[in-house]
Protein backbone atom coordinates (compact mmCIF):
# COMPACT_ATOMS: atom_id res chain seq x y z
CA UNK A 1 0.00 0.00 0.00
CA UNK A 2 2.69 2.46 -1.02
CA UNK A 3 0.18 4.85 -2.62
CA UNK A 4 -2.00 7.00 -0.40
CA UNK A 5 -5.58 5.73 -0.32
CA UNK A 6 -8.74 7.29 1.09
CA UNK A 7 -11.29 5.75 3.46
CA UNK A 8 -14.57 7.37 4.51
CA UNK A 9 -16.69 6.12 7.41
CA UNK A 10 -20.26 7.42 7.67
CA UNK A 11 -21.70 7.47 11.20
CA UNK A 12 -24.89 8.59 12.86
CA UNK A 13 -23.67 10.35 16.02
CA UNK A 14 -20.46 11.67 17.56
CA UNK A 15 -18.92 8.69 19.45
CA UNK A 16 -20.10 6.09 16.89
CA UNK A 17 -16.80 6.47 15.03
CA UNK A 18 -14.86 5.56 18.17
CA UNK A 19 -16.97 2.52 19.08
CA UNK A 20 -17.13 1.10 15.55
CA UNK A 21 -13.96 0.62 13.51
CA UNK A 22 -11.75 3.15 15.30
CA UNK A 23 -8.71 0.89 15.52
CA UNK A 24 -8.97 0.13 11.80
CA UNK A 25 -9.01 3.85 11.02
CA UNK A 26 -6.08 4.53 13.33
CA UNK A 27 -4.09 1.77 11.61
CA UNK A 28 -4.70 3.20 8.14
CA UNK A 29 -3.81 6.72 9.32
CA UNK A 30 -0.57 5.35 10.78
CA UNK A 31 0.17 3.69 7.42
CA UNK A 32 -0.10 7.09 5.73
CA UNK A 33 -3.57 6.98 4.25
CA UNK A 34 -6.33 9.59 4.49
CA UNK A 35 -9.38 8.80 6.61
CA UNK A 36 -12.50 10.91 6.97
CA UNK A 37 -15.43 10.41 9.32
CA UNK A 38 -18.76 11.94 8.33
CA UNK A 39 -21.14 12.41 11.27
CA UNK A 40 -24.75 12.78 10.19
CA UNK A 41 -26.28 14.28 13.35
CA UNK A 42 -25.33 16.70 16.11
CA UNK A 43 -25.77 14.11 18.88
CA UNK A 44 -27.99 16.51 20.77
CA UNK A 45 -30.51 13.89 21.90
CA UNK A 46 -27.94 11.52 23.37
CA UNK A 47 -28.29 10.67 27.04
CA UNK A 48 -25.43 11.49 29.40
CA UNK A 49 -24.15 8.01 30.17
CA UNK A 50 -21.15 8.99 32.32
CA UNK A 51 -22.25 10.00 35.85
CA UNK A 52 -19.22 12.30 36.16
CA UNK A 53 -20.57 14.40 33.28
CA UNK A 54 -24.18 14.51 34.42
CA UNK A 55 -24.18 18.20 35.23
CA UNK A 56 -26.72 20.95 34.41
CA UNK A 57 -24.25 23.03 32.38
CA UNK A 58 -23.30 20.00 30.28
CA UNK A 59 -26.91 19.10 29.57
CA UNK A 60 -27.79 22.70 28.69
CA UNK A 61 -24.94 22.87 26.17
CA UNK A 62 -24.93 19.26 25.00
CA UNK A 63 -24.54 19.96 21.27
CA UNK A 64 -21.50 22.17 21.80
CA UNK A 65 -20.02 19.73 24.33
CA UNK A 66 -20.40 16.87 21.89
CA UNK A 67 -18.79 18.92 19.13
CA UNK A 68 -15.77 19.46 21.38
CA UNK A 69 -15.66 15.77 22.24
CA UNK A 70 -15.76 14.86 18.56
CA UNK A 71 -12.90 17.24 17.81
CA UNK A 72 -10.78 15.60 20.52
CA UNK A 73 -11.57 12.11 19.27
CA UNK A 74 -10.73 13.08 15.68
CA UNK A 75 -7.38 14.44 16.81
CA UNK A 76 -6.60 11.26 18.74
CA UNK A 77 -7.48 9.07 15.74
CA UNK A 78 -5.68 11.36 13.28
CA UNK A 79 -8.72 11.53 11.02
CA UNK A 80 -10.43 14.28 9.07
CA UNK A 81 -13.98 15.02 10.14
CA UNK A 82 -17.11 16.47 8.58
CA UNK A 83 -20.53 17.22 10.10
CA UNK A 84 -23.69 16.94 8.03
CA UNK A 85 -25.47 18.85 10.79
CA UNK A 86 -28.82 17.10 11.04
CA UNK A 87 -30.84 17.04 14.26
CA UNK A 88 -30.40 13.94 16.42
CA UNK A 89 -33.62 11.89 16.33
CA UNK A 90 -33.13 10.32 19.74
CA UNK A 91 -34.03 6.72 20.59
CA UNK A 92 -37.78 6.48 21.20
CA UNK A 93 -38.69 4.26 24.15
CA UNK A 94 -41.99 3.03 25.53
CA UNK A 95 -45.01 1.09 24.33
CA UNK A 96 -46.26 2.62 22.19
CA UNK A 97 -43.14 4.54 21.25
CA UNK A 98 -43.51 8.32 21.05
CA UNK A 99 -43.26 10.01 17.64
CA UNK A 100 -39.88 11.23 16.48
CA UNK A 101 -39.22 14.96 16.93
CA UNK A 102 -40.14 17.20 14.05
CA UNK A 103 -37.25 18.00 11.72
CA UNK A 104 -34.98 15.23 13.01
CA UNK A 105 -32.56 13.35 10.75
CA UNK A 106 -34.71 10.21 10.51
CA UNK A 107 -37.65 12.25 9.21
CA UNK A 108 -35.80 14.49 6.74
CA UNK A 109 -36.67 13.23 3.24
CA UNK A 110 -33.76 11.58 1.48
CA UNK A 111 -34.00 14.01 -1.39
CA UNK A 112 -33.10 16.73 1.12
CA UNK A 113 -30.40 14.87 3.08
CA UNK A 114 -28.61 12.90 0.35
CA UNK A 115 -27.02 15.91 -1.44
CA UNK A 116 -24.99 16.84 1.64
CA UNK A 117 -23.36 13.40 1.71
CA UNK A 118 -22.92 13.38 -2.07
CA UNK A 119 -20.98 16.62 -1.73
CA UNK A 120 -18.79 15.11 1.00
CA UNK A 121 -18.07 12.03 -1.14
CA UNK A 122 -17.22 14.10 -4.21
CA UNK A 123 -15.00 16.42 -2.17
CA UNK A 124 -13.03 13.68 -0.41
CA UNK A 125 -13.15 11.08 -3.23
CA UNK A 126 -12.86 7.98 -1.05
CA UNK A 127 -11.76 4.70 -2.56
CA UNK A 128 -13.62 2.84 0.21
CA UNK A 129 -16.71 3.75 2.25
CA UNK A 130 -17.82 2.08 5.48
CA UNK A 131 -21.38 2.51 6.75
CA UNK A 132 -24.10 0.57 8.61
CA UNK A 133 -26.18 -2.35 7.40
CA UNK A 134 -29.90 -2.23 6.67
CA UNK A 135 -30.66 -2.64 10.39
CA UNK A 136 -28.36 0.22 11.32
CA UNK A 137 -26.18 -2.16 13.32
CA UNK A 138 -28.96 -1.81 15.88
CA UNK A 139 -32.43 -0.35 15.28
CA UNK A 140 -31.85 3.28 16.20
CA UNK A 141 -33.74 5.48 13.70
CA UNK A 142 -30.60 7.55 12.99
CA UNK A 143 -28.54 4.44 12.32
CA UNK A 144 -31.11 3.07 9.91
CA UNK A 145 -31.29 6.47 8.21
CA UNK A 146 -27.48 6.53 7.99
CA UNK A 147 -27.63 3.29 6.01
CA UNK A 148 -30.29 4.73 3.73
CA UNK A 149 -28.54 8.04 3.09
CA UNK A 150 -25.22 6.26 2.53
CA UNK A 151 -26.46 3.85 -0.11
CA UNK A 152 -28.44 6.54 -1.92
CA UNK A 153 -25.54 8.99 -1.84
CA UNK A 154 -23.08 6.41 -3.17
CA UNK A 155 -25.27 5.94 -6.24
CA UNK A 156 -25.88 9.66 -6.69
CA UNK A 157 -22.22 10.62 -6.23
CA UNK A 158 -21.24 8.33 -9.12
CA UNK A 159 -23.90 9.76 -11.42
CA UNK A 160 -22.52 12.71 -13.43
CA UNK A 161 -26.06 13.91 -14.08
CA UNK A 162 -26.87 14.23 -10.38
CA UNK A 163 -26.43 17.90 -9.38
CA UNK A 164 -23.05 18.79 -10.97
CA UNK A 165 -22.85 21.79 -8.60
CA UNK A 166 -21.89 19.30 -5.85
CA UNK A 167 -18.64 18.46 -7.64
CA UNK A 168 -17.39 16.01 -10.28
CA UNK A 169 -18.91 12.53 -10.13
CA UNK A 170 -16.99 9.99 -8.05
CA UNK A 171 -17.47 6.22 -7.92
CA UNK A 172 -16.41 4.47 -4.72
CA UNK A 173 -14.60 1.21 -5.45
CA UNK A 174 -15.63 -0.76 -2.35
CA UNK A 175 -18.44 -0.40 0.20
CA UNK A 176 -18.55 -2.17 3.55
CA UNK A 177 -20.93 -2.53 6.46
CA UNK A 178 -19.21 -2.41 9.83
CA UNK A 179 -20.14 -5.13 12.31
CA UNK A 180 -19.55 -4.75 16.03
CA UNK A 181 -20.00 -7.16 18.89
CA UNK A 182 -21.12 -10.61 17.83
CA UNK A 183 -22.05 -13.47 20.12
CA UNK A 184 -18.91 -15.30 18.98
CA UNK A 185 -16.75 -12.36 20.08
CA UNK A 186 -18.52 -11.93 23.42
CA UNK A 187 -18.26 -15.65 24.08
CA UNK A 188 -14.55 -15.71 23.24
CA UNK A 189 -13.87 -12.91 25.73
CA UNK A 190 -16.20 -14.46 28.33
CA UNK A 191 -14.48 -17.85 28.19
CA UNK A 192 -11.01 -16.29 28.20
CA UNK A 193 -11.81 -14.24 31.30
CA UNK A 194 -13.31 -17.18 33.17
CA UNK A 195 -10.43 -19.51 32.23
CA UNK A 196 -8.06 -17.04 33.88
CA UNK A 197 -10.15 -16.77 37.03
CA UNK A 198 -11.41 -13.29 36.13
CA UNK A 199 -14.99 -12.06 36.31
CA UNK A 200 -16.58 -11.79 32.90
CA UNK A 201 -18.63 -8.65 32.23
CA UNK A 202 -20.69 -10.58 29.68
CA UNK A 203 -22.28 -13.33 31.80
CA UNK A 204 -25.71 -11.72 32.00
CA UNK A 205 -25.59 -10.43 28.41
CA UNK A 206 -24.87 -13.92 27.05
CA UNK A 207 -27.49 -15.52 29.30
CA UNK A 208 -30.17 -13.31 27.77
CA UNK A 209 -28.91 -13.52 24.18
CA UNK A 210 -31.70 -14.42 21.76
CA UNK A 211 -30.79 -17.89 20.50
CA UNK A 212 -32.72 -17.25 17.27
CA UNK A 213 -30.78 -14.10 16.49
CA UNK A 214 -28.24 -14.73 13.71
CA UNK A 215 -24.63 -13.98 14.60
CA UNK A 216 -23.23 -11.14 12.50
CA UNK A 217 -20.06 -13.19 12.03
CA UNK A 218 -22.04 -15.18 9.47
CA UNK A 219 -22.03 -12.04 7.31
CA UNK A 220 -18.45 -10.94 7.88
CA UNK A 221 -16.16 -11.07 4.85
CA UNK A 222 -13.26 -9.00 6.12
CA UNK A 223 -11.32 -8.97 9.40
CA UNK A 224 -8.75 -6.20 9.74
CA UNK A 225 -5.82 -6.79 12.10
CA UNK A 226 -5.63 -3.67 14.26
CA UNK A 227 -4.76 -4.81 17.79
CA UNK A 228 -1.80 -2.42 17.93
CA UNK A 229 -4.32 0.45 17.79
CA UNK A 230 -6.79 -0.70 20.46
CA UNK A 231 -5.24 1.78 22.89
CA UNK A 232 -5.85 4.61 20.40
CA UNK A 233 -9.45 3.42 20.01
CA UNK A 234 -9.94 3.51 23.77
CA UNK A 235 -8.50 7.01 24.10
CA UNK A 236 -10.85 8.20 21.35
CA UNK A 237 -13.77 6.58 23.14
CA UNK A 238 -12.87 8.30 26.40
CA UNK A 239 -12.80 11.64 24.58
CA UNK A 240 -16.58 11.24 24.31
CA UNK A 241 -16.89 11.75 28.04
CA UNK A 242 -20.65 12.39 28.05
CA UNK A 243 -21.26 9.00 26.42
CA UNK A 244 -18.50 6.76 27.73
CA UNK A 245 -18.02 5.93 31.40
CA UNK A 246 -14.34 4.95 31.83
CA UNK A 247 -15.41 2.43 34.50
CA UNK A 248 -17.90 0.70 32.18
CA UNK A 249 -17.63 -2.73 30.59
CA UNK A 250 -16.23 -1.11 27.44
CA UNK A 251 -12.91 -1.35 29.26
CA UNK A 252 -13.46 -4.47 31.39
CA UNK A 253 -11.37 -6.85 29.25
CA UNK A 254 -7.62 -6.38 29.83
CA UNK A 255 -5.90 -4.93 26.77
CA UNK A 256 -3.44 -7.79 26.36
CA UNK A 257 -6.30 -10.28 26.48
CA UNK A 258 -8.18 -8.36 23.80
CA UNK A 259 -5.13 -8.37 21.57
CA UNK A 260 -4.61 -12.09 22.09
CA UNK A 261 -8.20 -13.33 21.79
CA UNK A 262 -9.71 -11.03 19.15
CA UNK A 263 -7.17 -8.77 17.39
CA UNK A 264 -9.44 -7.71 14.52
CA UNK A 265 -12.39 -5.52 13.59
CA UNK A 266 -15.10 -6.94 11.34
CA UNK A 267 -16.71 -5.80 8.09
CA UNK A 268 -18.98 -7.08 5.34
CA UNK A 269 -18.13 -6.27 1.73
CA UNK A 270 -21.41 -5.36 0.03
CA UNK A 271 -20.31 -3.56 -3.15
CA UNK A 272 -17.15 -3.71 -5.20
CA UNK A 273 -16.08 -2.68 -8.69
CA UNK A 274 -12.64 -4.26 -8.22
CA UNK A 275 -11.47 -7.82 -7.77
CA UNK A 276 -10.58 -9.06 -4.30
CA UNK A 277 -10.54 -12.52 -2.82
CA UNK A 278 -12.81 -13.29 0.12
CA UNK A 279 -12.24 -13.57 2.99
CA UNK A 280 -10.07 -10.46 3.20
CA UNK A 281 -7.89 -8.81 5.83
CA UNK A 282 -7.67 -5.35 4.24
CA UNK A 283 -10.42 -2.89 3.29
CA UNK A 284 -8.18 -1.59 0.48
CA UNK A 285 -7.57 -5.05 -1.05
CA UNK A 286 -7.79 -4.76 -4.84
CA UNK A 287 -8.30 -1.00 -4.81
CA UNK A 288 -6.76 0.88 -7.73
CA UNK A 289 -5.32 4.38 -7.31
Amino acid sequence: MADKLRLMAVHAHPDDESSKGAATMARYVAEGHDVMVVTCTDGGAGSILNPAMDKPDVLENIVEVRREEMARAAKILGIQHRWLGFKDSGLPEGDPKPPLPEGCFALVPLEESVPSLVEAIRDFRPHVVVTYDENGGYPHPDHIRTHEISMAALDAAADPEFDPSLGPAWEVQKVYYSHGFSRAKLLAFHEAMESRGLESPYTEWLAHWDADRPDVMERVTTQVECADYFDVRDEALKAHATQIDPTSRWFAIPMELQREIWPTEEYELVRSVVDSTLPENDLFAGVKV
